[in-house]
């Protein structure tokens, strides 16, 4: 019999708040992260709003020496990663390390790294390339630095999914812990690229919304969408097998109970357009957890503000739930924070596992009206329901799709 997992620890790093508690605050206020560009000169762009992180102070969250050794997604993540093992109560010092494992992925790494010291090589050449270069950039550095960080010893994944990539890391690390290597797993995802060349190569993809009202750039499932808005920052959480949990009187928020993935094998950006990936996925995670379809009433979108993957994404839902799916809600929280590329699904996991708790589903915000083809319930309003189960959605570019599906403990 498979092992049971639940979560007992959260850490976010957000564009509307920094800290679950202030994360979630933003969420029941309606509050959106969308502004104009600040960390560099985007006045020559045609995207110039982005839902970037504010008042991060790394030295907050770690010594100023191993924050200079860390590019901002890893600090991101060690940050989320602090917030979520004090959440959980979890002392390394009674824990067998080696039983302690991390997941954590980023869609991208450090583009910034790759910026300053592409300059660098073009203006002073190739000996004044930063020696720590390639440490700083790669992506498995988020992983490597929490597990650094904190002394965890186990299993240590970097999944790379692109914008699957958050749920993806939370689905294996769940997996790893079903199966015996780990008793526990930092799991999550960390993106920090609003940079020139991850704008400008989005804007050019014509990914982005080029919108300059910050209440009218991120619209899941509205008619009126243009595209996504650049996000960033990171989501953690602890998964822990739950008779462990149990034996150290850990508090537990909710059950990872399936996890489903499938690919589209259609095209390097468009997502199936009779939705069969997404279904796929969903149909597994379900399958999974063992909870038929018609119990489901909530959905955490994947839910980009994209013309194709809101059409194509509801096709799905619709395959899955056939007339059911009139009666799911289903929402989007990009609607609020843009989207995380890499670090995504791990938040919207910890918007899934609040609501579920509290048992309020947030409203999809600026979400007015949706085209013809677009008429499941896609939240205009928030309501306070009780949420037995949180089917949360993942759809990264190469066709990678991911479900998670959570319980309410």
């Amino acid at each position: 019999m498979s092992r049971r997992v639940v979560v007992t620890g959260m850490g976010a790093v957000t564009p509307i708040g920094i800290g679950v508690k202030a994360f979630w605050e933003g969420i029941t206020r309606e509050q959106i992260g969308f502004a104009p560009i600040t960390r560099f000169d985007a006045s020559a762009y045609k995207c110039r709003l982005a839902a970037e992180v504010k008042d991060f102070q790394p030295e907050n969250y770690m010594d100023k020496k191993s924050a200079r050794r860390m590019e901002l997604f890893c600090q991101f993540a060690v940050a989320a990663a602090g917030e979520a093992i004090q959440d959980a109560g979890l002392d390394m010092e009674k824990e067998d390390a080696y039983r302690v494992g991390c997941s954590i992925g980023s869609g991208i790494g450090s583009l910034q790294a790759m910026e300053r010291e592409y300059g660098r090589l073009l203006e002073k050449g190739p000996s004044r390339v930063a020696p720590l270069f390639v440490p700083l950039m790669i992506s498995n550095m988020a992983a490597g630095n929490v597990s650094i960080a904190f002394g965890l010893k186990g299993k240590s994944l970097n999944v790379v999914t692109a914008c699957a990539t958050g749920t993806n890391s939370i689905g294996e690390a769940m997996r790893t812990i079903q199966y015996g290597d780990a008793d526990v797993m930092i799991a999550g995802g960390t993106e920090g690229a609003v940079t020139p060349i991850g704008i400008a190569g989005f804007t050019s993809l014509t990914a982005l919304s080029d919108s300059t009202d910050p209440a009218r750039c991120s619209l899941p499932f509205d008619r009126d969408r243009s595209g996504f808005v650049m996000g960033e920052g990171a989501g953690v959480v602890i998964l822990e097998e739950l008779e462990h949990a149990r034996k150290r009187g850990a508090h537990i928020y909710a059950e990872m109970l399936g996890y489903g993935c499938s690919s589209d094998a259609y095209h390097i950006t468009s997502p199936a357009e009779d939705g069969s990936g997404a279904a796929r996925a969903m149909e597994n995670a379900l399958r999974d957890g063992g909870v038929a379809p018609e119990k489901v009433t909530y959905i955490n979108a994947h839910g980009t503000g994209t013309h194709h993957n809101d059409l194509f994404e509801t096709r799905a839902v619709k395959l899955v739930f056939g007339e059911h799916a009139k009666a799911l809600k289903i929402n989007s929280t990009k609607s609020m924070i843009g989207h995380l590329l890499g670090a995504a699904g791990a938040v919207e996991c910890i918007a899934c596992v609040k609501q579920m708790v509290e048992g309020f589903i947030h409203r999809t915000v600026g979400l007015r009206e949706s085209e013809e083809e677009l008429d499941l319930n896609y939240c205009r309003e928030s309501c306070r329901e009780e949420v037995p189960y949180a089917l949360s959605n993942s759809l990264g570019f190469g066709g990678h799709n991911a479900s998670i599906l959570l319980g309410r403990v």
